[in-house]
Formats: structure tokens, C-alpha cells, sequence
């Protein structure tokens, strides 16, 4: 299995499901068209593998959020994976982030996990930022949201984004000795193998007294969600008055995307044809 996937799998005797992903082109897609510093990007790799593993666990189809804030340094994590394992990401931070130090990057703030589906259903969990990784906040968050015993290893450098997910199936009778052995089993696990070795193998090295069943592969890659068509639908609801008020005082309207630094101009020859669009269409359907 190379990298760009999630891997499920579960053990067969009892009632512990998992997951593994592994991003490469993905992750470096997003990163290329930032300049982070290498503590931000780590951070953000780390969060771009968390997501994906937990959008594997939520029966949803949509978009789910992963979103840190803090009053530290870095002040803002954002990573969005759907349903098709497509994912996007991007920070917010100044220029002092210290690496290795989670309390001190991050301050007081809070993990907000919202799933949201194309028909406007929507699920948000809150938790605040307790432990000395992103990957403590994410199990305390199920323990404290879902009450479900959960364990999840992360990692990233400047090639790869890695994660390694655990946890107890709802409504399963598992012996606690069985959750325990797993637990120390993955426990074994180094940053260095997370982030080098294939999954498959990793899995074997891990667990290779347990029955383990491996299920189909998922591909992930990076997607933005941002285009020209959606951002001339938004200025359409902003109203013809006002964005005409904007392009009277800034010469254009401009946009950027925060997770592609895609960049959208509209000057007033753009927006006479935006809104001139929309008054054809209500012409012809008053016509018919």
C-alpha cells in the first residue's frame, strides 16, 4: 500500500476497530502552496491526519471540520476532509511558534469538531485544548463527547502526514485486558516508523500475534472547495449595491483562498456582467 490512503481494519476476537493513513502528494499539495515554519507544519500535518482518520468513523455524508484555536502563537488550525477522503488545510500563526512545546504554541483555547452534510444537518463537539499533544485533546475528546475509550498516534514531517487510530466499538462487550494489550502493542510505535514505514507492514510489526483484518484501501487526496462560481455566488447574495460600493472604493473586488492562496479579482466590468446575468435570468423566467 503506498501512501495517500486511509487503511481500516479490526480485530477479529473482540471489539476494537482501527484505522492508518499515510499522506504524501496530498500533504505536500497543501503545504506547497504555503511558506509555514516547520513547528506550524508539523502541527498542521498532524491535524490533516487526525481528520482524516475521524472522518473515517463518522457515518456522514459532508464535510467534517477539525478547527483549533488558541491564544498562542499559533492561533488557528483548520482541516476539512469529506467523505471521498478529500482534504484541505491550512494555519494561521505568527513567527514564534516553539517547536515541540504544545502548551506553549497553542495556550488556552479549544478543539471544535463540526460535521456538516450538503443538506444542512450539522453535528459540532467542543473540547478545550487538555494535554501536551494534538493527539491527547483528540482522545480526551471522545472520552469526554462520546465516551469511547480512544487512542491515536500522529506525526508529519516535510514528505509525510501520518496517524495511527484505535478505539473500542460502541456497544461492544470487550475485556479490558484485550483493549490494554492493544493499546501497548501500538504503544511500541515510534515517530520515525509512523512516518517511514508502509501501513501494511507497520500493522504486521505492531500486531503480528493478533487476527487482524485488513478492509479495502481508500485513496486520499488534496481537494480545495473554493472556485470562481462560488465566489460570484456569494457576492450575488452580498447584493449589486453593495459590491458596486466596494469596487467604487477599492478599484476591484479580491479574494483569496486561505487553504489554496487561489486568487479571484473582479473589477466593474466583472460585476456589471455578475449581476447583468442574473436580471437575463429573471427576465426569461418572467417570460415563461
Amino acid at each position: 500500500m503506498q501512501s495517500d490512503n486511509l487503511l481500516r481494519f479490526t480485530f477479529e476476537r473482540f471489539g476494537i476497530r482501527g484505522e492508518i493513513v499515510s499522506l504524501g502528494a496530498s500533504w505536500r499539495a497543501v503545504i506547497a502552496r504555503h511558506t509555514y515554519p516547520a513547528a506550524v507544519r508539523e502541527y498542521l500535518g498532524q491535524a490533516l491526519a487526525a481528520t482524516t482518520l475521524l472522518s473515517g468513523t463518522i457515518k456522514i455524508r459532508g464535510e467534517l471540520i477539525f478547527q483549533v484555536q488558541g491564544e498562542g502563537p499559533l492561533h488557528t488550525l483548520v482541516a476539512h476532509a469529506n467523505e471521498q477522503r478529500q482534504i484541505r488545510g491550512m494555519a494561521l500563526a505568527g513567527n514564534d511558534v516553539p517547536a515541540g512545546d504544545f502548551a506553549r504554541a497553542f495556550g488556552a483555547g479549544r478543539l471544535t469538531l463540526t460535521a456538516e452534510s450538503p443538506w444542512g444537518d450539522r453535528y459540532q463537539g467542543i473540547v478545550t485544548l487538555e494535554g501536551n499533544s494534538l493527539a491527547q485533546v483528540v482522545e480526551g475528546y471522545f472520552e469526554r463527547s462520546e465516551q469511547l475509550p480512544t487512542r491515536i498516534w500522529l506525526g508529519a514531517s516535510g514528505r509525510v502526514a501520518a496517524g495511527l487510530f484505535l478505539q473500542r466499538l460502541p456497544g461492544e462487550a470487550v475485556n479490558l485486558e484485550d483493549w490494554r494489550r492493544v493499546c501497548l502493542l501500538a504503544g511500541t510505535l515510534r515517530n520515525d516508523e509512523l512516518l517511514r514505514l508502509p501501513p501494511r507492514e507497520l500493522l504486521r510489526r505492531l500486531f503480528r500475534e493478533e487476527d487482524v483484518r485488513l478492509h479495502e484501501p481508500e485513496p486520499v487526496a488534496f481537494r480545495c472547495g473554493c472556485s470562481r462560481s462560488r465566489i460570484e455566488e456569494t457576492l450575488r447574495a452580498m447584493g449589486q449595491g453593495e459590491v458596486e460600493s466596494i469596487v467604487r472604493d477599492m478599484g476591484a473586488v479580491e479574494v483569496d483562498c486561505e487553504f489554496c492562496n487561489a486568487h479571484y479579482r473582479f473589477d466593474a466590468v466583472d460585476v456589471s456582467a455578475l449581476f447583468s446575468d442574473r436580471l437575463l435570468e429573471g427576465a426569461s423566467d418572467a417570460r415563461h
